[in-house]
């Protein structure tokens, strides 16, 4: 991550998920840049059920398709005790919502994890569910997502997808 950012610092505020993975980096960040740090619960990655904690690699050791099944149908094929997609994308979309009310006309850093950014993308994109994992979402990567308001109405643009600022 420290890659993808370098030196770059033109953000207000940085706002990310709470598992350690991400609001560590985010709090490096933002004390190096002295900048403001949020803590929004409801970025947190999705809940995989049985499969949490468990490598891609551990996952298909015994059942070499496993994986390709739930990306193909991730409704359809999730594991079991898994968070339902909807549920998740509902959390993920509604804090989006809430940072950019609270941070209008701001630059927002959000620290999150593949399946947050899949799921704000998703929601700019109006992606179905369905077609959810057809989003690849690299570690460490940078999208950027340019919202302009018009009255009442937010207009989120996908920028760049993958990228990286240094």
């Amino acid at each position: 991550m420290r890659a993808a950012v370098g030196e770059y610092a033109s953000w207000d505020v940085i706002v990310t998920s709470t598992l350690c993975r991400c609001s560590e980096f985010a709090e490096e960040l933002a004390t190096r840049h002295q900048l403001p740090l949020e803590r929004e619960p409801r970025f947190i990655e999705i809940g995989f059920g049985v499969w949490e904690g468990r490598t891609a690699s551990e996952l298909t050791a015994d059942d070499p398709e496993r994986v390709r099944r739930f990306q193909a149908d991730p409704l359809g094929q999730r594991p079991a005790g898994a968070e339902p997609l909807d549920v998740f994308r509902r959390r993920v979309v509604e804090a989006w919502d809430d940072v950019l009310e609270r941070h209008a006309g701001r630059h927002v850093l959000l620290v999150g994890h593949a399946g947050m950014m899949r799921a704000i993308v998703g929601h700019v994109l109006h992606v179905p569910h369905e077609s959810f994992y057809r989003l690849q979402v690299a570690n460490a990567g940078v999208t950027r997502i340019e919202v302009e308001q018009r009255g009442a109405v937010r207009w989120p643009r996908l920028i760049f997808h993958g990228g990286a600022l240094a």
